[in-house]
């Protein structure tokens, strides 16, 4: 760019910056909810950003905190992560707390030479309770907040920007002081407005909705929704009566098994033969003695010191059933 277009340049800047400044232009406020995403605008970007610095003040009496500078966004400041510049210069913010509001400028530089500033002041707009469990009978009280960059004060600003808080309901129906339902207040400053009720039975899933005006136009509002502690509670206490229910189910079938299995045991016990039975897989073996020994017919027939008599022991890994079992019959043999 040539000197002389650089001199043309600047004039022009200037000579918008006087008109900006008499007719207010070079002002905005912005209104946000808590938890939503918000554009400011930069109402004097030149033809590309790289001459943009953005800067945040909280208070007055603070240091100005730089943002974005000549395009390029700062690392090292709080919740960088959460901002970034659009096309045309302006500074986008995500998911806005309360921590977010003050007084932004977006500055112009041409040839390193401060030229323009264009302040917006960000308002954010929060909802809270006073309450943590939520149950008909109870008394719940809802604060709504603006939080805004203090010029003076709060009500000044509220007073020279025709700034209003007020409730309505899920009707959109405005809740006045003459309800005898609901108590409403407003903190000295305006800048807070309480709704004080007593819960009913019928209020579960009720919605009452903070709105901000400015010069009578809507420009946020916040929705507090009623839910009940105790119908949250519900599928608990089901979770868990199912668990008992299904452990005690297990319960009587491990024990109605123990019973079972002693059963068994007992009626094998009263049926068992004499020799022991044991399984094929068994390595204990099991052994059966039999006792041969002569008629007493058979040894009056014969010599008493030619008779010889003989134990037979056998084993056998197999079940042995019990004598009477067997219909074999028993042969005595006489050795002389």
């Amino acid at each position: 760019m040539s000197d002389e277009c650089r001199v043309c340049l600047l004039g022009l800047i200037f000579l918008s910056s006087l008109l900006t400044g008499i007719s207010g232009v070079n002002e905005t406020h912005v209104f946000i909810s808590s938890g939503e995403n918000v554009r400011l605008p930069c109402n004097n970007a030149l033809h590309d950003c790289n001459s943009t610095t953005w800067n945040y003040n909280r208070f007055r009496e603070s240091a100005a905190v730089e943002l974005i500078r000549l395009g390029i966004k700062k690392k090292d400041t709080e919740r960088h992560e959460s901002m970034s510049m659009g096309s045309d210069c302006s500074l986008n913010i995500r998911n806005i707390s309360t921590e977010d509001y003050g007084y932004y400028t977006c500055r112009q530089y041409v040839n390193h030479t401060q030229v323009n500033d264009t302040h917006v002041y960000l308002h954010v707009l929060h909802v809270s309770s006073s309450q943590t469990e939520i149950s008909a009978g109870l008394s719940v009280t809802l604060f709504c907040q603006l939080y805004s960059y203090p010029r003076v004060s709060c009500d000044d600003l509220i007073r020279s920007e025709r700034i209003q808080l007020f409730w309505v309901n899920q009707a959109g129906v405005k809740l006045t002081r003459s309800d005898s339902r609901y108590q409403i207040s407003s903190s000295s400053d305006r800048c807070i407005i309480t709704l004080n009720t007593t819960l009913l039975n019928e209020d579960d899933n009720r919605e009452w909705r903070c709105e901000v005006t400015q010069r009578d136009q809507v420009k946020t509002s916040v929705t507090y929704t009623v839910k009940s502690s105790a119908r949250r509670e519900t599928p608990v206490i089901a979770v868990i009566s199912v668990s008992v229910a299904v452990l005690a189910v297990l319960l009587a079938a491990v024990l109605w098994l123990i019973w079972r299995k002693r059963a068994d045991n007992k009626r094998g016990t009263d049926g068992e033969a004499v020799s022991s039975v044991k399984d094929e897989n068994d390595d204990k073996r099991t052994y059966e003695t039999i006792n041969m020994d002569t008629p007493a017919a058979a040894r009056d027939h014969e010599q008493t010191d030619d008779v010889t008599y003989t134990e037979v022991s056998s084993s056998s890994k197999k079940p042995v059933k019990s004598l009477k079992d067997h219909n074999d019959t028993v042969t005595y043999a006489t050795i002389r």
